[in-house]
């Protein structure tokens, strides 16, 4: 008869390891001392697996976590606080296929663009695609360190870029020269002779030029050697596609982001905040205090980020003006909403709420953002 006797040595190494003994002639092993090595086997076995659980409790912790935390930050119904007629028009769906290609083109996604036209039945003209095609190709010649194409872009449009007050122009040319530079001795007397460029820019960027030639003297030892050493700052490449990009718009009448862009961003941000006063307002039982999904109930911040148009609340209604309800100047100074100073009109006299002067009603004017 045969028997197996499983042995475990254990460690604080987790990769503890297991021996297998057949015995044969049971009739020769004592019996008090089988059992002990099975108890001691078992103590062993337990002994370790409390050991690895213990090791891994954290991790099993947080892997529990992870469905509730998914549950609590995630929401798969949104329906209460969207509008569900929002996009029924077909004016509004062309808008919404518009803007799509649009944010399509600004990304150089071209192909996938022209598919979207196609199915969508939206015209894109062509004098529109253009502008973009060129603005893609010149961002890549810039993300591989390629002036050229921007130079000519930007010297084809100096007037149009000096209206704007802008220096890209200039900024084109100074990382153009310190890529001479950058190049050593052996491209000196190319980097004199490309100093001429910065000729029409000496009356507005002196400075910058005159720390651009003294770099020169230590050209020999290189630049990296030198208390010039800040010119070669890597992140020069990335604010001069900032740069490009946002003038390059500015030229085009476009914003620098795409409009896409920032709506999707902001519906994220907006999104929990809406989905937790709706959340306040069914256990309050209050379900008519938010009645128009086109009007937000509360004031969501965005950062500065987000702010493109003025806006102006009534201080003394607490209500944000619109074209029916403009803002209103009174001979003090002081703003208030039409509502407001309809309401404060008492005999054909208004006294300003926050001081004490008397007016006429009729002398207040209105007040364009």
């Amino acid at each position: 008869i045969g028997v197996l006797v499983l042995d475990v040595h254990s460690s604080d190494c987790p990769s503890s390891w297991l021996s297998l003994v057949f015995l044969t002639g049971v009739q020769d092993v004592d019996l008090s001392v089988f059992s002990q090595s099975m108890a001691q086997c078992c103590k062993n076995i337990k002994d370790t697996v409390q050991m690895l659980a213990s090791r891994h409790k954290d991790i099993h912790g947080s892997v529990s976590k992870v469905g509730k935390a998914i549950d609590r930050n995630f929401d798969a119904e949104v329906s209460a606080v969207v509008a569900e007629t929002v996009w029924d028009s077909p004016e509004r769906q062309k808008y919404l296929s518009e803007t799509i290609v649009e944010h399509l083109y600004r990304q150089g996604m071209l192909s996938v663009a022209e598919d979207l036209c196609q199915e969508s039945g939206v015209v894109i003209d062509t004098s529109l695609k253009q502008p973009f095609l060129e603005l893609n190709r010149i961002l890549e010649a810039l993300r591989m360190q390629d002036l050229r194409p921007a130079l000519e872009w930007a010297v084809a449009n100096r007037q149009r870029l000096l209206d704007l007050n802008s220096s890209l122009e200039f900024k084109l040319h100074r990382l153009y020269f310190i890529s001479l530079l950058n190049g050593g001795m052996s491209n000196q007397l190319e980097a004199l002779q490309y100093a001429r460029h910065f000729q029409p820019f000496a009356s507005q960027h002196q400075r910058d030029i005159q720390i651009l030639m003294g770099s020169l003297v230590y050209l020999r030892h290189g630049i990296e050697n030198s208390p010039y050493r800040s010119l070669l700052e890597p992140n020069q490449w990335a604010e001069i596609c900032t740069i490009f990009t946002r003038d390059a718009c500015a030229l085009l009448g476009l914003s620098v982001e795409s409009p896409l862009s920032v709506s999707f961003a902001s519906g994220c941000m907006a999104l929990p905040v809406l989905m937790n006063i709706k959340q306040v307002i069914e256990q309050r039982q209050c379900s008519g205090v938010w009645t128009h999904k086109d009007e937000l109930p509360i004031e969501i911040d965005l950062g500065k980020k987000c702010w493109y148009h003025s806006v102006f609340a009534c201080p003394i209604l607490r209500q944000q003006t619109s074209e029916s309800n403009p803002p209103m100047k009174l001979i003090c100074g002081h703003v208030i909403s039409r509502d407001a100073l309809n309401k404060l009109t008492n005999a054909g006299k208004l006294k300003c709420p926050y001081c004490p002067m008397e007016q006429n009603p009729s002398d207040a004017k209105q007040i364009f953002f």
